[in-house]
């Protein structure tokens, strides 16, 4: 008879949507949770969000043991790392603050348990610099919401990081069910932040010149370019675009256009009609429906679309070793 292997424990440091995000996947791939968070109303909250993830994730499949009664509240940082097998930082995105939490979380975590930031755009090295005992350990971590369905992390290690903690790490992630993406340097906004970013500008700039509506771009985005990169992502996308010639042929063919003044590099600034536009499109897409009844449609596509993405890129050949 096969041995199961032992269940692992999760520390989850900060409860917002991330938080949450992080402490529904570990609970159904039958980890143990411990969280912490100060603010008032946390434990109701994360437990209502697990309860509202839970269909989700049974549809996808859950682990041997997986139970949302596996979730733990404790008071203090010192308790939720005890006997952690992993622990992630989730706190809000202030570097002072976070450098403070992850100061106090390396002091009482073991030396040889690993710690992750969510942080979306400070790097690892920044992160590390008030960790006395074991800086190598608190590494980038970065999931994309939903955190429960989503499986890209991308990781990035900081200056006192060695090889062996991102290979442990990228080991931990995996037991998560996620898809680790080792970043190969240090980089503000990590990968995939930076390509979002940019079209977000982009789309913000559309809005606030009068081009389109928010409901038109999104459009563009899902019945475009949207379902393409589902399947082949950007540079494999325009390799298709240039023929039986592939990539070297598109760029021969459209790279010049790339030193047009088409797009534009910098944000548009936020005023109040912006603001206003960008808001105002965005309440009559959603239709009278809540973010409840919008996450729940979302969850739903994304089960079955992650079905379809596996069976058609189930080996991820060109990322062996790196995802």
């Amino acid at each position: 008879m096969s041995q199961q292997p032992p269940t692992k424990r999760l520390a989850v440091i900060g409860t917002g949507v991330i938080g949450n995000g992080w402490i529904a996947r570990a609970l159904g791939r039958g980890w143990d949770v411990v969280a912490c968070d100060p603010a008032p109303g946390a434990e109701a909250r994360t437990r209502s969000a697990v309860k509202q993830a839970w269909p989700s994730l049974e549809r996808l499949g859950l682990a041997e043991g997986a139970d949302p009664g596996r979730l733990t509240f404790v008071d203090s940082l010192e308790t939720a790392v005890a006997d952690a097998d992993l622990v992630q930082e989730n706190v809000p995105e202030r570097l002072e603050l976070k450098r403070q939490i992850l100061a106090k979380l390396d002091a009482a975590a073991d030396p040889q348990t690993l710690i992750g930031s969510s942080t979306s755009g400070f790097k690892p090295s920044d992160l590390q610099q008030d960790c006395a005992k074991a800086p190598g350990r608190v590494i980038v971590a970065h999931p994309f919401n939903p955190v429960y369905l989503l499986p890209l992390v991308e990781l990035v290690g900081g200056e006192a990081t060695t090889h062996g903690q991102t290979e442990r790490a990228r080991a931990l992630y995996q037991q998560l069910a996620m898809r680790p993406l080792v970043v190969r340097r240090e980089i503000e906004g990590h990968i995939a932040d930076r390509l979002m970013e940019a079209l977000w500008r982009e789309a913000l700039h559309l809005v606030n010149d009068g081009v389109a509506t928010t409901e038109e771009i999104d459009a563009a985005v899902v019945y475009g370019c949207g379902l393409r990169w589902s399947l082949m992502g950007t540079f494999l996308t325009f390799h298709l675009a240039g023929g039986d010639g592939g990539m070297r042929h598109m760029l021969a063919q459209f790279g010049p256009a790339l030193k047009l003044p088409w797009t534009k590099l910098e944000a548009p600034e936020l005023t109040d009609e912006l603001i206003a536009k960008v808001a105002a499109g965005c309440e009559q897409q959603a239709a009278g429906r809540s973010v409840a009844e919008l996450e729940a449609r979302r969850d739903e596509f994304l089960v079955r679309l992650l079905a379809l993405v596996e069976e058609y890129w189930p080996e991820a050949e060109g990322l062996k070793g790196h995802i």
